[in-house]
């Protein structure tokens, strides 16, 4: 029957698609779910800089000037204001080395210690996540994965549909069952449950592909879709310009803002949106009491002028506040003259595009911190259903395979109807390493069919 070599055709993809997929889906689902977690991983790494007494606190100038007195050589890159009252405050200096150094100052103006970013505990599972730290073959080899699991949650739901339709081992395990009957009912039931949860998951995580990402980057760029710098990073392999896994971008420090001398700065270009003005540049104090005014969403940072950004080029002239939440709809920007202290600008997630304003909305999903905790414990439930799902599948796979055999089902791909040829067309053209590694399976059968000859 047409529909059994149609059946026996997804199901042979589903089955090398997860024995392909399967390591990748182990690592990805556990560094996954720790990342999910990034806030609560970084307030614990902070611990000994929160809670702290808030008497005798100095000025955002005197905690700046102490960071600076401890690291001469440093370059101001942000000041993050304080969580809660009594934590330190966290002052980001570049080195000269282009290292990043992110220096703690109590209250009272004294040095508490230092994190480097790119030795932060969230940074370097998100760097194992995205790239296996493999740099660019690893970030391709995920995305491969990534792609091929799609595959395997698609042709795993026209697997699930059941011929004859019975709600019992569809939508819930028959649990009276025993052995590889019950081991099939939970897999196709998990596997429908979180088919959803899983795809909008590696769909959201698309962008950052260096292949899926870089396409995307060039018809939203290239083409016009989109106008202002696209705010996520792309690979595994950051810009020349820019910290691998910080995320920052490096400048020379002739074109930074050097150190805290204030009077070095240069008036801004008089435009109709900014007004050069004369007299002593402002305190970072003024600014930060600006910022504190505008109640943004933690971590809100205050960027001197010229200060190198996490994504794309310096400030300008400016000083800027803004927040760098990860739930992206709370996030927004001010920018004031660095002089008179007059508001120059002001932006927030809903001024974006609506393309980006997707992307983003798909981020802060894919990292648990759209909607708060609960997203969170979703995104986990979703992880670790994914790694059953998986253990499930290899061991229905050992029950029922043959001795000495890789045991897949054997099928004409000469036959395949129009509509599963149009399918995998276009699924070749959405994921284009899918594409790629089709077309190597395709060459490769080729030449076992002819040595077989």
């Amino acid at each position: 029957m047409a529909d059994t070599a149609t059946y026996r055709t997804f199901w042979r993809w589903h089955f090398y698609a997860g024995l392909f997929v399967l390591p990748f889906i182990l690592i990805l689902s556990a560094t996954g779910a720790i990342y999910l977690f990034k806030p609560q991983i970084d307030r614990w790494e902070e611990r000994d800089y929160r809670g702290l007494s808030a008497e005798g606190a100095v000025s955002p100038d005197r905690q700046l000037d102490a960071a600076l007195a401890a690291y001469p050589q440093g370059r101001f890159n942000h000041y993050r204001l304080p969580e809660n009252r009594g934590d330190a405050a966290m002052i980001q200096l570049g080195m000269p080395d282009d290292r990043l150094t992110e220096v703690f100052v109590s209250p009272q103006g004294q040095v508490l210690g230092t994190l480097v970013p790119d030795d932060r505990i969230s940074n370097v599972i998100a760097t194992f996540h995205g790239s296996l730290m493999l740099g660019e073959w690893g970030d391709r080899l995920v995305e491969l994965a990534a792609s091929w699991t799609i595959v395997m949650i698609l042709t795993g739901l026209y697997l699930w549909w059941p011929r004859p339709f019975k709600a019992a081992g569809t939508f819930w395990p028959r649990l009276s069952l025993k052995g590889r009957p019950l081991l099939k009912d939970l897999h196709r039931v998990t596997g429908f449950w979180i088919a959803g949860l899983v795809l909008v998951m590696l769909a959201s995580g698309l962008p950052w592909a260096g292949t899926w990402g870089s396409a995307f980057k060039w018809a939203r760029t290239e083409l016009g879709l989109v106008q202002g710098p696209q705010e996520w990073k792309i690979g595994a392999g950051a810009t020349v310009s820019r910290n691998e896994h910080a995320g920052n971008w490096l400048v020379p420090a002739a074109q930074a803002h050097g150190g805290h001398n204030h009077d070095e700065m240069t008036d801004p270009p008089a435009t109709a949106s900014t007004t050069a003005s004369v007299g002593k540049p402002l305190p970072l104090a003024l600014i930060v009491a600006f910022a504190e005014a505008e109640n943004m969403a933690f971590p809100v940072l205050v960027l001197p002028p010229n200060a190198p950004q996490r994504f794309g080029p310096p400030t300008g002239n400016v000083w800027t506040v803004k927040s760098e939440a990860q739930n992206r709809p709370l996030i927004r920007s001010v920018t004031f003259d660095p002089r008179s202290g007059n508001e120059l600008s002001r932006s927030n997630f809903f001024d974006k595009h609506p393309i980006d304003r997707a992307i983003n909305y798909g981020i802060a999903w894919h990292e648990g911190q759209l909607f708060g905790l609960a997203n969170q414990l979703l995104g986990l439930v979703t992880a670790l259903a994914l790694v059953g799902l998986s253990i499930l599948g290899v061991t229905m796979w050992l029950k029922r395979r043959p001795s000495g055999a890789v045991g897949a089902p054997l099928v004409n791909e000469r036959r395949l109807g129009g509509a599963i040829i149009f399918a995998i067309a276009v699924l070749a053209l959405m994921l284009p390493l899918f594409g790629l590694s089709l077309i190597a399976l395709w060459l490769i059968d080729r030449i076992v069919a002819l040595i077989k000859r």
